[in-house]
């Protein structure tokens, strides 16, 4: 049987506490709004009470289950049901006979995750050419034929450029579109060297059009970035990325 994904079977874990402890999960969808007559009601707790984490045991079990669960959201890989996976859950541990062949467990999982990652990155790459389109617009916004765009913050006194198998020194600062920050050598206080051609598409193509100590606002669309792949818990799917680029130096 092939391996599960970390990202599922935590998920599934997670799902099982729901099913031991017996708390329900909260729903996603707004809650209506009541008229004046309404009679008010009182609100239930949304977590599991502390009196009910008797043991060393019974409290790493739920901080797993907590850590978990936020790691499956941080992915974008949380519309699943969880009754329907703590069924699953209890039919194993109590030996009951599963309802779905086991030869197809793996095809139902990997199906469901190509359509919701299939359904983010289209929205993502949507938003994108949204963005790029009023973008290009704007005065000074170059755009190639690659479809790359950028903007020039600063022109370097070097006229010299990277080459294709140069290793280039540089800080950068990353954004979405939204403004969302993902990473920053800036923030950090700590420029980065590299390939030129060990970074995304990109940045491969402006770093060669780039001089030495100049430093470009660059509007990566998708497929010259991460294309359908979601990076980690900040860069969803389909996503247009903004960076901030400034090369300090070419390495030998």
């Amino acid at each position: 049987m092939k391996k599960m994904s970390v990202a599922l079977l935590g998920f599934l874990f997670a799902s099982s506490l729901f099913a031991q402890t017996g708390a329900k999960p909260t729903s996603t969808k707004p809650t209506a709004t009541k008229t004046a007559t309404a009679k008010p009601t009182t609100s239930k707790p949304t977590v599991v009470p502390a009196s009910i984490l008797k043991t060393n045991r019974d409290s790493a079990s739920y901080a797993l289950g907590v850590r978990i669960a936020q790691n499956i959201k941080d992915q974008g890989f949380d519309n699943l049901d969880p009754a329907i996976i703590a069924k699953g859950i209890n039919d194993v541990f109590n030996k009951k006979a599963i309802v779905l062949p086991d030869a197809t467990l793996d095809k139902c999982i990997g199906e469901f995750q190509q359509k919701v990652a299939a359904e983010k990155s289209a929205k993502g790459k949507m938003e994108g050419q949204k963005f790029l389109a009023e973008n290009a617009k704007r005065k000074g916004v170059v755009t190639t034929k690659s479809g790359l765009q950028y903007e020039v913050i600063k022109t370097g006194t070097d006229t010299t450029k990277p080459k294709l198998n140069d290793k280039v020194k540089c800080h950068y600062h990353g954004t979405l579109i939204n403004g969302t920050v993902f990473d920053s050598s800036v923030d950090r206080g700590e420029p980065i060297s590299f390939a030129v051609t060990g970074v995304i598409a990109g940045w491969t193509e402006a770093l060669q059009l780039m001089t030495v100590g100049s430093k470009w606002k660059l509007f990566v669309p998708s497929e010259l970035a991460y294309g359908d792949r979601q990076m980690g818990a900040s860069i969803p799917a389909g996503s247009t990325l903004i960076f901030e680029v400034e090369i300090l130096a070419i390495e030998k």
